[in-house]
């Protein structure tokens, strides 16, 4: 029986949002100001209720959750233990094998898209939303405009596999994408 219960949505929500917070609390995001690393999975559920309209409890804790397994020390059977079977897969969905290049993980991600679950493709539609959103001429500041350009491309690579997932979340990356190429065409 896991930790907490999506039965009591905002008690789960929470719990997972704590949850993240304290495996991702060492790390920074690659920002000059070196923003903290939970400010990264809130604003990816953020943004899955603001644009998704989300209010799944189990959709929400595994957005919240998302990058634990991949950048922490984090097991799956640590996410079940807590959070059930059902975040677990999500998160499993969406979690690169680190073991592999960053080329093929990349690649892995494009081939695989199409046969995310429709939660985990809400999760991936907002995180390429997130990260892109993020990058702008001078950040993340270790990153050469080439790096920058060639994530775009790929984010929308991944994007285009899941079309038709959720046309708000799709406009939104659109119009994100957009904004932050022609911010870097500027240069």
């Amino acid at each position: 029986m896991p930790t907490f219960s999506p039965d009591s949505p905002a008690a789960f929500i929470l719990a997972a949002a704590d949850f993240a917070a304290r495996k991702h609390t060492a790390q920074r995001r690659r920002d000059t100001a070196k923003t903290p690393y939970i400010n990264h999975p809130v604003a990816v559920a953020a943004l899955l209720t603001r644009v998704g309209g989300m209010t799944d409890p189990i959709t929400l804790a595994a957005a919240l959750l998302h990058d634990t397994v991949e950048d922490t020390e984090t097991t799956p059977e640590e996410i079940e233990e807590h959070f059930g079977p059902d975040v677990r897969t999500l998160v499993a969905e969406v979690t690169d094998d680190k073991s592999l290049t960053k080329e093929e993980r990349k690649r892995q991600q494009i081939e695989h898209a199409p046969e995310l679950s429709h939660r985990a493709r809400l999760i991936k539609l907002a995180d390429k939303s997130c990260n892109v959103g993020d990058m702008t001429p001078t950040e993340p500041k270790d990153w050469p405009l080439v790096r920058k350009r060639e994530y775009f491309d790929w984010a929308e690579q991944v994007v285009t596999r899941i079309q038709g997932t959720h046309p708000a979340l799709e406009t939104h990356f659109r119009r994100t994408l957009q904004t932050q190429r022609a911010a870097l065409a500027d240069l």
